[in-house]
Order: structure tokens, then C-alpha cells, then sequence
């Protein structure tokens, strides 16, 4: 329960937040000054001078913070469990209310009185809170080191991809790459035994298509004849300008070491995220959403968390960034606007991942509003990705619906 006192006087506290400490001034309406700008290490014993002090106050109090990666979250943790009513504000909201002034001088004190007055000025702003579970705590970060794994994948892949170029060039349009559902990169693997050009070309074609024959059994993978003919064709017409040698080996196989890893770490992240998304009340209903499959659902359940502390499906399309705000200035309104991006990068990207499967799927997805409504926008001669993002909008609305419903009915 938040603590909200009778008597109707504000309190506001402003906490500018830095790593291992923060700030916190504590004003009331027209500038007074309970407390000045003060440091507080993040620790239990400064923390709860902090939170002692803040009871000594016989009115309503409200904290005001900023959205600062995870350095925010100690302090924030440590006083909504003393039941205290924080308020997690938008860094760039925060900046754009801050820069009115003319020099607009930064320091953490002044920050801190100016986040304790944001506080003041927008104190009735309704503020919805659904404390997450440790569960949703746990798949929502899961989902964070998924993304930022995945970025290292993409960065290991160039470096791969660099050194293929030159001892095997041209072998990755014909080899599939990594499986998400399976944790297998049939290139990756593929490379590593045969690490040249030469590696190939000492066989004839006959010899070489038995020898990728066994290993395609040896490593689970479906054999065709037709790719290890084109694999020994193209090894045949490359270029390669590094030499077989022992050093080659080493750098080719070190890189697809470091790669297998990251792939490995990949797949037990995504893995254990679907055991934990299959705990929650709206999994089965998500899953059931046509182009969600075991590595979108459990990362879209992750990301979105519980749909209500959304105020409407706007607010979650907002917080998408997908959203085109409108602009209208006297007798001029705005019609071609583009979206946003002020919001959740994994949103957008997991709205591409989940298009792209409709797209591909369209015969499968018939007589869904989703699928439907992408192929009218394409239909209209709007470009791929403009329809894309417009039918992703449709598929954020009634996963708002649908979710919100599931949740409320859980609840009784």
C-alpha cells in the first residue's frame, strides 16, 4: 500500500540518480525548502537515514526519479518496499522540462530541486502502479541479456564472415545460419572442419560429396546432394588469399569457437525465458496470436510485462515508438508524419521479426485482421515497411485487448 497522509499538503522529493548514489532534495509548493540537496550512497544504512527521514514528514509525499538504466532501481526498490509512491520519469521528459531557462547551469544539486519540482508541477498526473513479480522482474532482464547477446552474435558474425572472405569466399548464400529454435549454425559448423578452399579441392567432386554426406549425418543435418555440389563448385572458382596453414586453422576455428558460444549462451537464455513464460496467465493466449512462435512470445511477454499499466493500447503503441504524434499549426495540419522511435527498441524489433513471419506465412495466416490488414496496406501501395509497422500497430491493439482481459480474469 502506498503511504498517502491526510493532511493535503505536498511533499516532493527529487532524487537525481548516479551510480552507487543519488541526490535527493525535498521541497514543498513554492519553493520551500525542507531538505537541501544531500548525497546518499546506495546502501541500506544511507538509505535508510534517507527513508527516516522522509517519516518525519507528516504529509503526503511523492518521489520523483529518472529512468536511468539500472542505477535507479536500488534506491527505487529500497523505498517502494517502505511504501512510499516513486515515480520513474522519462530521462528526455525530464531534460525538455529542465532546459526552459536561458544558461540552464547542470549539476546534481540542481538537478535534484529541479526533479522535486517536476514533482510539484505534475503531482496529479494519475500514475498506475502494477508491481511486476519477481518472475516477470526475471524474464523482463532475461530479455535484456537476450538483446544484447544477440548484438554481440551480429559482431562475431562480421568478424566470422571477414575471415570466410578470404580462405572460402562465397559459401554464405548456400549454407543456412543460426537456428534460434534449435541453437544450431550449420555454417559456423561447416567451417570449422573445412576451414579453406583447399580443404574441399583435395577431394574430387565425387569424394568430397560422401565426405559431406557423413558429416551432415555425423552433425544432424539434412544432406543435399545439390548443396555440396554447389559447395564444391564454388570452392573450386575461389580466390582464397590466405594460405592452408596451421595460423589459418587457428584463426578461422577461434573465431568460430568464440561464435559457438554466444550461440550456446543464446539458446539457454531463450529457453529458459519460455519456462518461465509458460508460468504466466496470458502465455497460452499470446502463443495462440498468429506469427508469434516459441522465440517472439516468450521475448514479447518479457518486454511488454503486464499490459495494464498501459492507460489505453495508445499508450503501448507509444511505448513502442511506432506512434506518429500528430502536428497542427493554425490552418496547416500535418498528414505524412513519421513514427517516433521514442520508445523500446526491442518493441521495434521484435514488431520487424513478427512481420516478416506474417509476410512469409501470408497462405497459412488467411482471414487474419493482421495478416488482412498488411496485405490491404500493401494492396493501397504503401511501401513494405510502412505497412509493415501499420499492421504491427493493429497486432499492439489487440494484444492489449486480449491480454488485458486474460489478466483481469485471472484476478477473480
Amino acid at each position: 500500500m502506498i503511504k498517502i497522509k491526510e493532511v493535503s499538503v505536498l511533499i516532493s522529493v527529487g532524487v537525481d540518480v548516479s551510480k552507487g548514489k543519488s541526490t535527493v532534495c525535498i521541497l514543498k509548493p513554492y519553493g520551500e525548502v525542507l531538505m537541501s540537496p544531500s548525497d546518499y550512497e546506495h546502501t541500506q544504512r544511507d538509505l535508510k537515514k534517507l527513508a527516516d527521514q522522509m517519516d518525519s514528514f507528516e504529509d503526503e509525499i511523492h518521489v520523483t526519479m529518472e529512468a536511468t538504466g539500472n542505477y535507479h532501481f536500488p534506491i527505487a526498490t529500497y523505498l517502494k518496499k517502505r511504501d512510499y509512491d516513486v515515480r520513474i520519469v522519462n530521462p528526455l521528459e525530464m531534460k525538455r522540462y529542465r532546459c526552459q531557462g536561458i544558461r540552464n547551469p547542470k549539476t546534481d544539486s540542481i538537478d535534484a530541486v529541479m526533479i522535486a519540482q517536476y514533482g510539484i508541477d505534475f503531482w496529479f498526473r494519475p500514475s498506475q502502479d502494477y508491481a511486476d513479480d519477481n518472475e516477470r522482474i526475471e524474464l523482463k532482464a532475461l530479455g535484456m541479456q537476450y538483446f544484447k547477446t544477440m548484438k554481440t552474435r551480429q559482431d562475431r558474425c562480421l568478424v566470422l564472415e571477414s575471415v570466410i572472405d578470404r580462405t572460402l569466399p562465397g559459401i554464405g548464400s548456400i549454407l543456412n545460419d543460426y537456428d534460434k529454435h534449435t541453437g544450431k549454425d550449420k555454417k559456423s559448423d561447416f567451417v570449422y572442419d573445412f576451414y579453406h578452399a583447399d580443404k574441399i579441392t583435395v577431394y574430387s567432386e565425387k569424394r568430397f560429396c560422401d565426405k559431406y554426406a557423413s558429416w551432415s549425418k555425423k552433425k544432424g543435418y539434412r544432406y543435399s546432394e545439390k548443396e555440396a555440389r554447389q559447395l564444391y563448385s564454388i570452392a573450386k572458382d575461389s580466390i582464397p588469399t590466405l594460405p592452408s596453414s596451421e595460423n589459418t586453422k587457428l584463426i578461422v576455428q577461434d573465431a568460430v569457437k568464440i561464435l559457438r558460444e554466444v550461440d550456446a549462451s543464446l539458446y539457454d537464455i531463450l529457453t529458459r525465458m519460455n519456462e518461465i513464460a509458460k508460468c504466466m496467465p496470458e502465455y497460452a493466449t499470446v502463443m495462440e496470436m498468429k506469427g508469434v512462435g516459441v522465440s517472439i512470445g516468450p521475448r514479447l511477454i518479457a518486454e511488454i510485462g503486464d499490459p495494464r499499466r498501459f492507460h489505453s493500447a495508445k499508450a503501448l503503441i507509444a511505448y513502442a515508438g511506432i506512434d506518429a504524434p500528430p502536428y497542427q499549426s493554425g490552418k496547416f495540419t500535418g498528414t505524412e508524419r513519421h513514427m517516433s522511435k521514442r520508445g523500446s527498441r526491442i518493441m521495434r524489433k521484435l514488431g520487424f521479426e513478427l512481420m516478416d513471419t506474417i509476410n512469409k506465412h501470408q497462405k497459412q495466416y488467411a482471414g487474419d485482421p493482421v495478416c488482412e490488414y498488411f496485405l490491404a496496406k500493401r494492396n493501397e501501395g504503401k511501401k513494405y515497411r510502412v505497412a509493415m509497422f501499420a499492421a504491427y500497430n493493429k497486432f499492439l491493439r489487440i494484444y492489449h485487448s486480449k491480454v488485458s482481459s486474460v489478466l483481469n480474469e485471472s484476478v477473480k
